[in-house]
C-alpha cells in the first residue's frame, strides 16, 4: 500500500532537507574556508579529494530548487546556515554577502509558502577556529553563540523552527575518535572533549535564543539501531557500549543531565574539569521539539583482540543495503520514535529531520528510475505512521536529501537525492521518487 498525506494527521509536515556545504558552493559569495576544505585537501580523506567549492551551486540556483519543492507539494524545507559564510574567520568581521544570501533564501521560501526550518551548525567549522582546536577548545561555545546571535538577528524571526546542531555524534565522535570526518582526528581525549563541548555549544545557543524570545528551538540527533551479534554477555555489552556512545550520550545529557555509564567507562578520564557543572548549567535545559535522524542499524560484537576501550567491532548483517552499505531497517526508526517518547521526551513534538537512502542512480532517456528509494521511503513512512498510531507526537518528516550533493568523505559518488544533479552541467532532473512524493503529498 502506498501511504499518502491522507494517512497522516492534518497538520503533519512533509519536507526535504539539505546542508550548506553540501549544496551551496563554498567558493561563492565571500565564504571563508572551513575544516572540510582542509580535510579534503589531505590525501586519502575524501574520494578524489573532492570539495564543496561548487557542489550543486545552490548559491545561484536556490530559486529553481525551491520551485521543485513547491511543485512537489512539500510543506517545509530544512537547511543549514554556514558559519564560514557568515563569519569567514569564525569570529570578527561579518560577511554581509553571506547574511544577504540567507535573507534572500528565506524570502524565497516564504514567497512559495514553504516553512523554513533552520539548522545553525551542520559540520562546517571555520578553518580559522579549527586551527584553534575547533570543538576541542574550551571557548568554542562562546564562538558559536556569537555566530548564532549574528545569523539569528537577520533571519531568526522568520524561521518556523531552529535546530542548534545537526548530529553532534558525527561532529564529535565520528570526527575526533574514528577520524572519518573533518577534522579527521583519532584521539580519545579530543573525542571526549568535543562530545562535551558540542553539547555546551548547543546549550549556549539555546540560552541566547531564549533570551530573544525564540520558542521553536530543538536539535537534530542521529540514532542508529545497535544490535548484539549474539546473545553472549560480551556481545550484549558491546552493543550496549555502542548504544551509549551513539544513541544515549546526547539525549540523556539534554533531558536528564547525565552521561551514560557505559560511555563514561572510556571517556570520563578525558573529559574537561568541571564537566558535571556544565551539564547542570548549560546542557540540561528544555527543548521545544526533538529532531530524529535515522538511517540504519549496525550489529556489534565484542572484539577479543582490542587493546583499548570500547572493545567492540562491527559484525556482518543480513539485510539489503543501500549504496552506503547501510542495512535497510525501518523497524529501527519505529524503535527510536517510541524510545524517545517513553524514555526521554514524553509528548514533546518530534520531527524526523533526516531519513533517506543513497543509490547508484543513472539518467536514462532523461529520467531517473529509483524504485529502491520509493520502497525505502514507503517503508519508513509506515514506521512513522505506526509510531503515531501508538501515541508518539510525531509532527513531520524531512527526506534526506532534496538534491544529490557532496556526500562528505564520499565526495560526489553517493546519491541521496530525490532530484538527480549532473555535477558537470548542474542540471536538475527529478527522479521517480520525487514524482511518487509529489503525488502522495498532493492536496484535494
Amino acid at each position: 500500500m502506498t501511504l499518502t498525506r491522507k494517512d497522516f494527521p492534518n497538520n503533519f509536515l512533509f519536507g526535504a532537507a539539505t546542508a550548506a556545504y553540501q549544496i551551496e558552493g563554498s567558493q561563492f559569495g565571500g565564504a571563508g574556508p572551513s575544516h572540510w576544505d582542509t580535510f579534503s585537501a589531505t590525501p586519502g580523506n575524501v574520494t578524489r579529494a573532492e570539495t564543496g567549492a561548487i557542489a550543486c551551486d545552490h548559491y545561484h540556483r536556490f530559486e529553481q530548487d525551491f520551485d521543485l519543492l513547491k511543485t512537489g507539494n512539500f510543506d517545509a524545507y530544512r537547511f543549514s546556515t554556514s558559519w564560514s559564510r557568515v563569519l569567514p574567520e569564525g569570529r570578527g568581521q561579518v560577511n554581509q554577502q553571506g547574511l544577504d544570501y540567507y535573507d534572500r533564501l528565506t524570502d524565497a521560501l516564504l514567497e512559495r509558502g514553504i516553512k523554513p526550518f533552520q539548522t545553525l551548525y551542520h559540520w562546517e567549522m571555520p578553518a580559522a577556529l579549527s586551527d584553534l582546536g575547533g570543538w576541542t577548545n574550551p571557548d568554542v561555545h562562546n564562538w558559536f553563540g556569537d555566530f548564532v546571535d549574528i545569523i539569528d538577528d537577520r533571519i531568526g524571526d522568520r524561521m518556523e523552527a531552529i535546530a542548534t546542531i545537526n548530529e553532534p555524534w558525527c561532529a564529535s565522535f565520528l570526527s575526533h575518535f574514528h577520524g572519518i570526518h573533518a577534522p579527521g582526528l583519532r584521539d580519545v581525549r579530543a573525542a571526549a572533549r568535543s562530545m562535551h563541548y558540542v553539547l555546551k555549544a548547543h546549550g549556549e545557543a539555546m540560552t541566547r535564543l531564549r533570551a530573544k524570545g525564540r520558542k521553536n528551538l530543538g536539535i537534530a540527533l542521529n540514532f542508529e539501531y545497535a544490535q548484539p551479534a549474539t546473545a553472549s554477555p560480551n556481545d550484549v555489552r558491546a552493543a550496549a557500549t555502542e548504544d551509549a556512545v551513539y544513541n544515549r550520550w546526547f539525549i540523556e545529557a539534554m533531558t536528564k543531565g547525565t552521561y551514560p555509564a557505559e560511555a563514561l567507562e572510556g571517556l570520563e578520564a578525558h573529559l574537561p574539569k568541571g564537566w558535571q557543572d556544565d551539564l547542570k548549567t548549560h546542557i540540561h535545559q528544555p527543548l521545544d521539539w526533538l529532531g530524529v535522524n535515522y538511517y540504519t542499524r549496525k550489529i556489534h560484537a565484542h572484539d577479543p583482540n582490542a587493546s583499548a576501550w570500547p572493545y567492540t567491532k562491527p559484525a556482518e548483517g543480513h539485510l539489503a543495503t543501500t549504496q552506503m552499505g547501510w542495512e535497510v531497517y525501518p523497524e529501527g526508526l519505529h524503535h527510536f520514535l517510541k524510545r524517545m517518547k517513553n524514555d526521554y521526551v514524553g509528548d514533546l513534538p518530534i520531527l524526523v529531520t533526516e531519513n533517506g537512502m543513497a543509490w547508484e542512480d543513472h539518467l536514462k532517456d532523461g529520467a531517473a528510475d529509483d524504485p529502491e528509494r520509493i520502497d525505502f521511503i514507503q517503508g519508513h513512512l509506515a514506521a512513522m505512521k505506526r509510531a503515531i498510531d501508538e501515541g508518539v507526537n510525531l509532527q513531520g518528516f524531512m527526506y534526506w536529501s532534496l538534491l544529490d550533493n557532496y556526500e562528505w568523505a564520499e565526495g560526489y559518488d553517493k546519491r541521496f537525492g530525490i532530484v538527480h544533479v549532473d555535477f558537470d552541467t548542474l542540471e536538475r532532473t527529478p527522479k521517480a521518487s520525487y514524482y511518487m512524493l509529489k503525488h502522495a503529498l498532493k492536496r484535494d
